[in-house]
């Protein structure tokens, strides 16, 4: 089982940094899904209470120099890998002006994911900064339980507003009540919505476009101004909002 990875232009650089960086504010650990082909970051929350899930899937090719992989068998070309996400986030805030960066899988008493940044000083030099993060290589028999979610069956499927606005808006609602009533319909209309016993306060966002839905079971006969609602939590809502730094909108299936 062997990794080796280059990353040498600083847009791709800057990309992966910003994955890292969101991938950090939504949960303490992740998976790394290394295969030939793709990157994936995985998030699979099962507490009954609900929680963060997220497939997050980077084309190798689209962010890497080089790239070389051996999975654990001929059979099967994958690398399973558990990581703590702040780990990974912390160690490339140094590569923001770095020249290039190299990630690889190592030993040193423990397996790690080894990151090399090569760093130019300003006399022209360079320097080699490294971190070991350590990691657990997930076995085999636990590989079915991080597959790719599928879309469940939905009622409206709704572009979102413009995500900073929006975060800004359910962070000012917070403050009001930790229970958050979102509505939309198939005419490009979404609602929040929070009501208590001593207060009824609702944003409207309209003419924000729907996109094809999600599942071929949903009935084509739905009224197009008819709402669906879901109800949810405004912090855990505000979690998942927090990697808006790489999305500019995104869609939400009710």
């Amino acid at each position: 089982m062997q990794f080796r990875a280059r990353i040498g232009d600083a847009a791709c650089l800057s990309h992966f940094t910003r994955v890292s960086n969101m991938i950090a504010k939504l949960a303490k650990t992740c998976t790394l899904r290394i295969s030939p082909e793709k990157l994936n970051f995985i998030i699979w929350d099962q507490v009954a209470s609900g929680g963060v899930s997220m497939w997050c899937e980077l084309e190798q090719e689209n962010f890497f120099s080089e790239f070389q992989m051996e999975g654990v068998s001929a059979e099967n070309s994958e690398i399973y890998l558990e990581l703590t996400s702040e780990n990974l986030s912390r160690a490339l805030k140094t590569a923001q002006n770095a020249r290039a960066l190299k990630i690889k899988l190592t030993n040193k008493h423990f397996p790690c994911l080894t990151v090399s940044i090569e760093l130019l000083s300003a006399l022209n030099t360079s320097r080699i900064v490294t971190h070991d993060i350590p990691i657990k290589v997930i076995p085999r028999k636990l590989w079915k339980d991080l597959q790719e979610p599928t879309a469940p069956a939905s009622d409206v499927s709704i572009y979102s507003p413009v995500l900073k606005i929006m975060k800004s808006v359910v962070e000012k609602m917070k403050n009001i009540s930790n229970h958050l009533i979102i509505e939309a319909n198939q005419n490009g209309e979404l609602n929040l919505k929070i009501e208590t016993n001593l207060v009824y306060v609702t944003t409207h966002f309209k003419d924000l476009g729907n996109p094809p839905l999600a599942s071929e079971n949903t009935s084509q006969d739905r009224n197009l101004e008819q709402m669906a609602e879901v109800h949810i939590d405004i912090k855990k809502l505000l979690q998942l909002l927090a990697g808006q730094q790489i999305l500019q909108r995104l869609y939400a299936i009710l």
